[in-house]
């Protein structure tokens, strides 16, 4: 396993939900943490409980994107932020419900990716696009969700590809969590509207994805691929309560 010690790392959603448990887990490894968000009142609060650097942005804006890489320097993103997509049955909704993951999730991917490449980041940084596992099996009651978090996956893809021929150094891995997790807002929002559909309570239908994998848990996941040499040059990986890590390449 190699040290996270020292590593300048970004989060882009880094104060709450998974991206807080990311940041708690990278803290607790002694890396030097930057969290991107848009709550001033959050940042405060955990650059004072965690001591990490808040940057107050969008992460849909490409000219943050680029001055935070070209400024920080990091050797590790972690693009986390996601928006909770409208759930509701797809006849019901509109164009903008439907697409409103796409605008955001894909579109701040887009813009990060794109910042990686055009600074260009340094030989041997990594950037970790989150997916979800809807992006396997689709997510019927979440629109163009399941699509926009495919979308990521593919970009990871196209990223490697383009830095390989431009000879950069940059390798840009997707992150997949395997089940619905509480305490966050797409998970809650996502389990309460299958519970729902179910007849069944919200903690029910976690339950059906076996044991709890909540934000801490995933970040420390993420924290062992990271340090792990082995999954350095995969691109997609399973995060599960039960299982663990594991790759997807291939899937």
């Amino acid at each position: 396993m190699q040290g996270l010690e020292e590593q300048t790392i970004l989060v882009a959603g880094g104060s709450r939900g998974l991206g807080l448990g990311v940041v708690e887990a990278l803290v607790a490894r002694r890396a030097r943490v930057t969290v991107l968000g848009r709550d001033p009142g959050r940042l405060h609060a955990l650059e004072q409980r965690l001591g990490v650097r808040g940057v107050v942005g969008d992460v849909t804006d490409p000219a943050l994107a680029h001055a935070l890489l070209r400024d920080l320097a990091p050797k590790i993103v972690v693009l986390n932020a996601g928006l909770p997509p409208p759930m509701a049955p797809i006849h019901t909704q509109g164009w903008e419900e439907f697409s409103a993951v796409w605008n955001h999730d894909v579109k701040a991917g887009l813009f990060w990716v794109q910042a990686a490449v055009r600074t260009p980041l340094a030989p041997g940084s990594r950037v970790l696009l989150t997916s979800s596992g809807a992006a396997i099996h689709g997510s019927p009651l979440s629109g163009g969700y399941a699509g926009a978090k495919r979308m990521l996956w593919f970009m990871a893809d196209y990223a490697n590809g383009l830095a390989k021929e431009l000879g950069l150094d940059i390798h840009f891995q997707v992150l997949v969590p395997r089940q619905m997790v509480g305490e966050t807002g797409t998970g809650d929002a996502g389990a309460t509207a299958y519970a729902k559909k179910h007849n069944i309570s919200t903690q029910e239908f976690l339950a059906r994805f076996g044991a709890p994998m909540p934000p801490r848990a995933y970040g420390e996941l993420v924290a062992d691929l990271l340090a792990n040499p082995d999954q350095a040059s995969g691109t997609a990986f399973a995060l599960k309560g039960e299982t663990g890590i594991s790759s997807l390449d291939g899937a």
